[in-house]
């Protein structure tokens, strides 16, 4: 990207974001995951709908912080016979698996317009992979004695694994994959003017862009409901892609469901809920302002 600063790794991230070949790939893994996961309990808790917030990112500290810490005794000593350091290995391993579906789920959820995460989210998962083989290869060479081999190893691990943490780092705070997609444009805390009253329809949820934050309306009954329009777990357009229900409404691209009366969430994948608005009608307009 132009004016992105010169770093030792950006060459690489440069060429995984233009792999097209892993497209294929990607997509059929995508594909059957979401096949997999749909919404509804398992989602939710994989997702950390439960949590307010992503749990893969808790998860990853686990086998992070085991693995380097066993490679950490490698370096310094202090673990003479090896066994604070194979048991650390073994713990990395043990939580590997859920933080593995727990990845591959968010992952899954993040099919945007730029295939580019895409590219660099496969990278992450081999790159962790071959990590966690380097590591049990490790603890299989220390639990037949042979702890030169194990250090080896666990050398080699450790720096797949700061190469697989970097592209996970590059997916959540340069590509922007996970954080919350209605934080920095919340709506106007004023009454603001939205939409003519009678483009408004009943029933019919209608998209407009209030001070440059996209809104949804929806005449319902005798009143109007207002939130973000910009679902908060990806980013899809509520009004676009949304299947009304009463007073909530379900994302059409994961299956979110959030309450048209204040936003809040009543099903994942999402985390949080949406912002939501106070409505009034004056002279024929429809004039919003932040809850």
């Amino acid at each position: 990207m132009t004016g992105d600063p010169a770093t030792p790794l950006q060459p690489f991230v440069d060429a995984v974001e233009s792999a097209s070949l892993l497209d294929g790939p990607g997509k059929a893994v995508g594909k059957t995951v979401r096949g997999a996961i749909g919404p509804g309990a398992l989602k939710d808790a994989v997702s950390g709908t439960w949590l307010g917030h992503a749990l893969h990112p808790m998860l990853t500290d686990v086998v992070i912080g085991s693995f380097t810490s066993a490679t950490v005794l490698d370096i310094v000593g202090g673990d003479d016979d090896g066994k604070a350091a194979s048991r650390l290995i073994g713990v990395g391993i043990a939580a590997y698996g859920p933080t593995a579906l727990t990845g591959v789920n968010d992952w899954a959820d993040s099919e945007p317009a730029d295939p580019s995460v895409r590219r660099v989210g496969l990278v992450h998962a081999g790159s962790n992979a071959i990590a966690l083989t380097l590591y049990a290869s490790s603890l299989a060479a220390r639990k037949r004695g042979d702890h030169g081999k194990g250090k080896l190893f666990s050398f080699a691990g450790a720096a797949v694994l700061g190469l697989a943490g970097y592209l996970g780092g590059h997916m959540s705070f340069v590509q922007g994959v996970g954080p919350n997609q209605t934080k920095f444009d919340e709506g106007p805390d004023e009454w603001t003017e939205a939409a003519k009253s009678s483009d408004v329809e009943q029933g019919e949820p209608k998209a407009v862009v209030v001070d440059d934050t996209p809104v949804l309306l929806l005449r319902h009954g005798d009143g109007l409901h207002a939130i973000h329009d910009r679902c908060s777990h990806r980013g899809c357009s509520l009004a676009e892609t949304g299947e009304v229900d009463g007073e909530t409404i379900e994302c059409g691209c994961h299956g979110s469901r959030f309450s048209l009366r204040d936003g809040s969430l009543e099903r994942g994948p999402a985390t949080v809920g949406q912002p939501a608005y106070d409505v009034r009608e004056r002279d024929g307009t429809v004039e919003i302002k932040l809850q």
